[in-house]
């Protein structure tokens, strides 16, 4: 006889095994050696030019654009060597830790991780293998353990900062939910949402996230093989975020390869939910032009013209020209969100 249990995660089981079934993930690990040798390239280089009383020029691809760029050298060269000592002994430093290793030669925190992002861009490597960390905003909770790079034992049963892990992960998870805010994320946690949907994960950026929260989701995702899901604000803001989780960014598109998870599904606040449930109309919030704009935007992106369902929603969006927060689900019932709407949702497949 099946448990209710059972029936709660047929749905998601039966996902996990498409996802698995049609994951093509490749291999994101570059090693140590073929880093240094890169940079002693670039080093060796710069030498001769020296030699050959040539000013020396370094063309990095544009993070944004992609158009050629030049940089300040002497920064640079200073960045690398950093980096090529870091790798080199297996140790790690954040940004920070740079910046004040130089302040007069790097002038600002700004203009080093302007750099160390060039670097990551210029070696065609991820920025966590150049062993320099970035601080964390976001946060998770739920069935997972992990350990740190600096071998810290991190237990996620309580809540916790998201911060750079290594392959050591243990977790029985079903699923992973984003959640886009910090409020909401609480919420979950205030509702006992992971006992009572165990076992799952549940992570924030706190808005717009993070590189170590994205990150982390993806290394979830690449590790267990379980379904990613987004829950997000009905509104042009929130499906931008989870296009950043989904598709990555333009700011960081050199790195989309490893911070993205292209399964990401849009488990709600669907636009057709707000009609499905019937939403007080008091809950919703005209769209503002600026809305709009971003909502147009949003629906001429390349990438989107593979997500049908999702161009339905955001279309319906602007033809009712009303979005609505998370929270409008609490004026149906004050733990609608987490008793009634999320648990249906996800034992119904109530996802696109």
């Amino acid at each position: 006889m099946r448990s209710s249990t059972d029936d709660l995660f047929s749905e998601i089981d039966k996902l996990r095994v498409h996802l698995f079934l049609l994951s093509l993930s490749l291999s994101l690990f570059i090693s140590s050696t073929e880093i240094l040798t890169r940079i002693e390239n670039i080093i060796l280089g710069i030498v001769t030019s020296l030699s050959k009383d040539e000013a020396p020029v370094l063309v990095l691809p544009n993070r944004s654009s992609w158009a050629n760029v030049s940089h300040q050298t002497h920064r640079l060269f200073g960045i690398l060597i950093i980096i090529y000592r870091l790798v080199q002994s297996n140790s790690y430093a954040t940004k920070r830790d740079i910046y004040y290793n130089n302040t007069q030669l790097f002038g600002s925190q700004k203009t080093v991780d302007s750099i160390v992002d060039d670097i990551s861009c210029m070696l065609k490597v991820p920025r966590r293998s150049l062993h320099v960390l970035a601080t964390s905003k976001g946060l998770i909770s739920g069935d997972l353990c992990y350990m740190e790079e600096d071998g810290t034992r991190i237990d996620c049963h309580s809540s916790s900062s998201v911060s750079s892990l290594n392959n050591y992960i243990v977790s029985s998870a079903k699923f992973v939910l984003i959640v886009e805010k910090d409020a909401t994320f609480q919420r979950l946690l205030d509702d006992d949402f992971c006992t009572k949907l165990s076992p799952c994960i549940i992570i924030t950026g706190k808005g717009v996230p993070d590189v170590n929260s994205r990150l982390m989701v993806r290394k979830l995702w690449d590790t267990l093989h379980i379904p990613v899901f987004a829950l997000v604000d009905g509104d042009p803001h929130g499906i931008e975020i989870m296009c950043i989780y989904k598709y990555g960014s333009v700011a960081m598109s050199f790195e989309a390869r490893s911070l993205t998870v292209p399964s990401v599904m849009w488990l709600g606040l669907l636009p057709s939910d707000l009609q499905r449930l019937y939403v007080p109309k008091e809950a919703l919030i005209p769209l503002t032009k600026r809305d709009e704009s971003k909502l147009n935007s949003l629906l001429k992106r390349p990438y989107l013209t593979g997500q049908p369902d999702w161009q339905k929603e955001m279309e319906l969006m602007m033809q009712t020209k009303v979005k609505a927060e998370i929270q409008s689900l609490a004026s149906i019932a004050p733990d609608f969100l987490t008793s009634i709407y999320l648990p249906n949702k996800l034992q119904h497949g109530g996802w696109v």
